[in-house]
């Protein structure tokens, strides 16, 4: 039978496991939101470790902290942000408003942590209080939006940045190894003019860098983080000094360039950098998800679909149909790129929300950016190695649609006119035939300027400006 610990908070008693790090308003939260079981995810826990070592830091050498009571207090965040507690993370994500009780969470959790290291009891908190001293010079308003910034920006350049570059380097070199394939190319659905299928998969990859390099530049949006406003905005009970040295104490601990805020009123007010950058997110799922149809598209089959392209087998496909393999790596980096999407409305409404001097949605805003750039991270990598790696061209097939393809016809518009290529490409189709013999039984060129015509490698070379 569990054994517990008579707290207290300003509500009255609480009753908390005796051996949790978390307090009387944890508890609460534990109590009052049982809704998901789902958690903020370890980047969060990290940052808000972060932050909480950085106020202590600056409060101490601005002499509102003593020196003994500082360094406990660090060492405890520090145990936080490298995940020696994160057991003790237990609020749900649906809570309270701006993140109240994830934010007393933290507090409590680093408090009964450092008063353990200066010899007191966990649950006494005559050493180390949770608000005034681990929480001093903070508000839930601005550490939690803080801890979105941290741990968003961590995320991207850590995880998010360098897994779409493998996979772009993948399809890079897929590019450079096809390049000299030609195949029909399709729009619409029907046969289009004939393209290299280098040219197609380096489209793919541009359409990596675009968005590599898109959230390159705007996850600098994050780094502007306004630790120190407090409650809304003018510091209240902070150290004139403190917002200064502890968001650069954040930049050394990180190593990223985080900053202050221009105003410090709209930062506590909106949450507009987490909503453009969940927006690139969002347009880097929308290219994700269109490269893993065209996969699928271009590798159905095996015997009665497209077939251009051929998948690595990694799993049994059917559980009636024996010998079947599917799509199964792009089918997952489809399902995670829908829920990308869907995690980017769920912020733009979220930040909505924003009322007065505040937006109390943070809590359901970090989740959904958090999840979304870790699921985009971790399928790019899985999708490049266990797909885009082993990619293979049936170039056999892929030549065999291109002799048949009457979109061909196209090239010969400068020769024979559009209404006479027109016509050469309905009598081809119907009678079963490829553009070159129409052309030759017609008698509509000579072999000299037919072959110049339809010469594929000058078809599907690109023009040079």
């Amino acid at each position: 039978m569990e054994e517990y610990r008579l707290s207290h908070d300003s509500l009255g008693d609480v009753r908390v496991p005796k051996d949790a790090y978390w307090g009387p308003q944890t508890q609460r939260a534990i109590e009052n939101f049982p809704i998901s079981g789902l958690r903020l995810p370890r980047r969060f826990i990290r940052a808000q470790g972060i932050i909480k070592w950085a106020a202590a830091r600056a409060n101490s050498e601005l002499g509102e902290l003593s020196p003994e009571r500082a360094a406990a207090i660090m060492k405890a965040a520090d145990e936080v942000a490298s995940g020696l507690w994160d057991a003790q993370f237990v609020v749900d994500v649906y809570q309270a408003g701006a993140g109240t009780s994830q934010n007393m969470n933290a507090n409590e959790v680093i408090a009964h942590r450092a008063q353990q290291m200066m010899g007191g009891e966990i649950g006494d908190v005559s050493l180390v209080h949770p608000n005034d001293h681990v929480n001093m010079a903070q508000s839930t308003n601005d550490t939690i939006h803080v801890a979105i910034h941290i741990a968003g920006a961590e995320a991207i350049v850590h995880d998010l940045i360098p897994a779409i570059l493998r996979a772009e380097e993948t399809l890079e070199s897929k590019k450079a190894l096809w390049m000299n394939i030609v195949k029909s190319g399709r729009t619409h659905l029907q046969d289009a003019v004939p393209m290299r299928l280098g040219q197609e998969i380096g489209g793919y990859a541009g359409a990596l860098k675009y968005w590599r390099q898109a959230l390159e530049d705007g996850v600098s949006a994050l780094y502007a983080i306004g630790l120190g406003g407090n409650a809304v905005g003018t510091g209240i009970n902070a150290h004139p000094e403190y917002k200064t040295r502890a968001t650069a104490y954040v930049a050394e601990k990180t190593g990223l360039p985080f900053h202050q805020p221009d105003n410090m009123f709209t930062f506590i007010q909106n949450m507009d950098a987490i909503l453009q950058v969940s927006g690139l997110v969002r347009g880097l799922a929308t290219a994700v998800g269109k490269l893993a149809n065209d996969l699928r598209l271009l590798s159905s089959g095996p015997r009665t679909g497209i077939g251009e392209l051929k998948l690595p087998p990694v799993q049994p496909g059917s559980s009636i149909m024996p010998g079947k393999v599917n799509p199964v790596m792009a089918e997952m980096m489809n399902m995670i790129c829908y829920q990308a999407i869907g995690n980017d409305l769920t912020i733009q409404q979220a930040v909505a929300g924003a009322q007065l001097e505040l937006n109390v949605m943070m809590p359901v805003v970090a989740y959904n950016l958090l999840q979304a750039i870790q699921i985009m991270a971790n399928g790019l990598d899985a999708f490049n190695d266990r797909a885009l790696k082993g990619l293979e061209a049936n170039v056999e097939k892929i030549t065999s649609y291109v002799e048949m393809n009457t979109a061909l016809a196209t090239a010969l518009n400068p020769y024979i006119g559009y209404d006479k290529a027109a016509i050469v490409a309905k009598t081809a189709f119907q009678e079963g035939k490829t553009v070159r013999q129409v052309v030759s039984e017609q008698h509509l060129l000579d072999a000299k300027t037919l072959d110049e015509a339809l010469d594929l490698e000058r078809i599907t070379k690109p023009q040079e400006p």
